[in-house]
């Protein structure tokens, strides 16, 4: 029973985070065949008796089925060893490694999101003892060490990170410079520019973040400036800690920053980007998807300030990214969502481990040109190149209608402050092994909700316990179930 309520409400969530990143970033998905999965397979490279792996992915649109295949072909032709491809929408994943334990047939490679890492480790369905020996063999100081201590179990990382995006805080640099404000990466420097460049009667707003009480996207956003003053789910030991003093201050301090200084009224990840775009707000936060659309790469999210007009990128010229903020009591922090390659507990083990090193070597590159906005390598190089994935990364082409390196709009510093900001990638509850409680509190919006409480009127105070409280019910409910 608590494995179905798990499922159900981790479904629930993923669907909520789903729906927030494609608003983002306006991307498709293409339902399998018989509303579940799709396979093709590599071509048997003769000379005897050929090792065939099974590799899931979540990423089905077709571009991106094709730029895998392609890697996969590389692999076979370089390894002999065959792969068969099989995509599933992210919302079936969950269920179809359950319903493939239970048969003895789990994928030997699964490329999957964060959120089910841990759960799955701790339930045996990945080779921990694997993944630990790829990013050994790899070497751990050439991946992201956030990315790598979200995943860790036992001292080991239980699958091997590929790619990844974290949240920004994106300000106007032309006008902070104008108005002799400092770089807003400390809760006083956010409120500090809120304040003096907040300008309700001429359209200019001191910033414009998510307050949507239905949308996942408003606890992402909080969660950031929540981490960001060291406000955590859960402490070592599992114990709900919502009601922290930390956690009262990131509640106090977000509310009172959109009440006083963003647009009235409902705002959601449309609204907060035809703002910023309109050039209405100093201050953005929001995903890396938006790094195309600044810069007038596609033509369904064009820039709409007024100099946009002769320059569509004249907002990612004249914007500064902060990827990692902190609060008066905290440390800087990012909220991240990071995707892995997870080694599943079979017996084709040492054919699985060669795909995952091949592909974060040799086809890493190829992976991360399917998306460079959103596919920060997780992998910054190797012992003898350190930079040679983000040097590869930096050359990408994105865009929609349009397509051109980030860096044609971005300065160096801009993208080196992206690249840094990654090893700073931070969620609630995982590293303390609380994936089922992240996934209830998403699936229930407790946080937008109570937020929305908070923005009407009730103290932090009264917020946070609120929190706290609905929180330990789904801890409750999630024991009782065991």
């Amino acid at each position: 029973m608590k494995r179905l309520r798990f499922m159900l409400l981790m479904l629930v969530a993923l669907a909520l985070v789903a729906a927030a990143c494609s608003s983002s970033s306006d991307d498709t998905t293409t339902t399998a065949a018989g509303g579940e999965t799709t396979t093709t397979a590599a071509p048997d490279t003769g000379g005897g008796e050929a090792v065939t792996i099974k590799f899931w992915s979540t990423e089905t649109q077709p571009a991106r089925l094709q730029k895998t295949q392609a890697i996969i072909d590389g692999f076979t032709a370089a390894t002999g060893i065959n792969v068969q491809l099989t995509a599933t929408d992210e919302d079936a994943l969950p269920q179809l490694m359950l319903t493939n334990a239970a048969s003895g047939t789990l994928p030997d490679v699964v490329f999957h999101p964060l959120d089910f890492t841990v759960g799955w480790a701790n339930a045996g369905l990945l080779d921990t003892a694997a993944a630990a020996e790829v990013v050994d063999e790899l070497g751990a100081d050439t991946f992201s060490q956030g990315a790598l201590s979200m995943v860790t179990v036992d001292g080991n990382p239980a699958a091997v990170p590929s790619d990844g995006w974290g949240q920004l805080l994106i300000y106007r640099k032309d006008l902070f410079d104008a108005a002799g404000l400092e770089k807003p990466d400390t809760f006083a420097k956010i409120q500090a520019a809120a304040e003096a460049l907040n300008d309700p009667g001429n359209n200019m707003y001191g910033i414009t973040a998510s307050n949507d009480p239905s949308a996942v996207f408003t606890q992402q956003t909080w969660e950031h400036f929540a981490l960001a003053n060291g406000c955590q789910l859960v402490d070592d030991s599992g114990t709900v800690t919502l009601d922290s003093p930390n956690c009262v201050e990131a509640i106090d301090f977000y509310t009172n920053l959109l009440n006083n200084y963003s647009p009235v009224g409902l705002q959601d990840v449309v609204s907060t980007r035809a703002t910023y775009f309109a050039g209405q707000a100093a201050m953005i936060v929001w995903s890396p998807f938006i790094l195309d659309e600044m810069a007038g790469l596609r033509d369904a999210a064009l820039p709409t300030c007024e100099q946009c007009a002769s320059d569509p990128a004249y907002l990612a010229k004249n914007s500064d990214f902060v990827p990692s903020f902190a609060g008066p009591s905290g440390a800087p922090a990012q909220y991240g969502q990071v995707s892995y390659m997870g080694i599943g507990k079979t017996d084709k083990t040492d054919a699985a481990k060669e795909f995952v090193k091949y592909w974060l070597s040799e086809g890493y590159v190829d992976w991360l040109s399917v998306a460079p906005e959103g596919k920060f390598p997780m992998r910054q190089g190797t012992a003898d190149n350190p930079t040679e994935y983000i040097d590869g990364w930096r050359t990408l082409e994105t865009g929609v209608d349009r397509r051109a390196p980030l860096s044609d709009f971005y300065s160096e510093e801009v993208i080196n402050d992206l690249i840094t900001g990654s090893n700073n990638f931070a969620r609630w509850g995982f590293t303390q092994g609380q994936g089922e409680l992240v996934g209830a509190v998403y699936s229930t919006l407790i946080v937008p909700q109570t937020l929305d409480e908070v923005f009407a009127g009730m103290s932090a105070e009264d917020g946070a316990a609120e929190m706290q409280a609905r929180a330990e019910e789904e801890q409750a409910l999630i024991a009782d179930e065991g």
